[in-house]
């Protein structure tokens, strides 16, 4: 297991894992809502021989400070800029899930040379619908009346494959207890900036990065369909399909989750 580091990043200190070579191509991953870094851990002992991985814990998340600033996908893109600067890294390779992939996306824009190429897994590129916008700000002011206990439970069922309740018990186990152990306040300060985000579709065509697409075949909220359509949209991407996989591809099916990157990686 990498032991944690930390390291002060746009005014707050942010924790991170890495492992592997410091001189390899470094592979830099970004977790969903509402993780946090630990859900790489599969993948930072399967990469580090070939590759400098790391994974870090998006502000407010795992052990990373929330600082005072409104979050949004621009702040957190702005974190991830200033996160490679820290480490002195001038290029990556970014796999970002859900929200990572949001984050992956708005950074981007701002400095593509930084990306040596782009994951984009269990993910999409459209701003919330104005009844995704207003389920979320339901969402929030659910959770400051009763807690995280049944957003927690809820989550869950939207989450995985409903193969993986029986097969992956550990990694469904493991998320529950991930969602539970996040401050409520985060969780709703980012369901805000989740439901204030902009739309990044019209942004693809101008990819230049080599970008590969990962969705699971079962993935409710983020479905194949979309993923397709992101596709679509660049110039020079991959679309892979996990199957028996929800939204959570890496803990769902890490073997074949594994494999995708590592050939990917290796083509670019």
């Amino acid at each position: 297991m990498p032991t944690e580091k930390r390291i002060l990043v746009n005014e707050v200190e942010i924790s991170y894992l890495q492992t592997g070579a410091a001189n390899a191509l470094p592979l830099l991953f970004i977790h969903g809502f509402p993780f946090n870094k630990l859900m790489w851990t599969n993948q930072l002992e399967t990469l580090k021989d070939k590759y400098r991985c790391i994974a870090y814990d998006i502000r407010g998340y795992g052990q990373s400070q929330a600082g005072d600033k409104d979050f949004s996908m621009d702040l957190f893109g702005d974190d991830l800029l200033a996160f490679l600067d820290a480490l002195k890294i001038k290029k990556a390779v970014v796999c970002g899930l859900s929200m990572g992939g949001y984050i992956a996306l708005n950074a981007i824009q701002k400095q593509p040379e930084r990306f040596a190429a782009l994951l984009l897994v269990d993910t999409q590129c459209g701003a919330d619908t104005p009844e995704g916008r207003d389920k979320r700000m339901k969402t929030i002011a659910f959770i400051k009346k009763n807690g995280l206990e049944i957003y927690a439970e809820e989550s869950l069922k939207k989450l995985f494959a409903t193969s993986s309740f029986q097969s992956h018990k550990q990694q469904v186990q493991f998320i529950h207890e991930t969602i539970l152990n996040t401050p409520a306040e985060v969780i709703c300060r980012t369901l805000q900036a989740l439901a204030d985000r902009k739309e990044s579709c019209s942004y693809l065509p101008k990819v230049k990065t080599p970008v590969c697409v990962i969705v699971g075949s079962e993935d409710k909220i983020t479905p194949p369909t979309v993923a397709q359509k992101m596709t679509d949209a660049v110039n020079r991407a991959q679309l892979n399909v996990i199957e028996a996989s929800g939204h959570l591809t890496n803990l769902e099916q890490p073997v074949a989750f594994n494999k995708v990157v590592m050939d990917f990686v290796r083509s670019i």
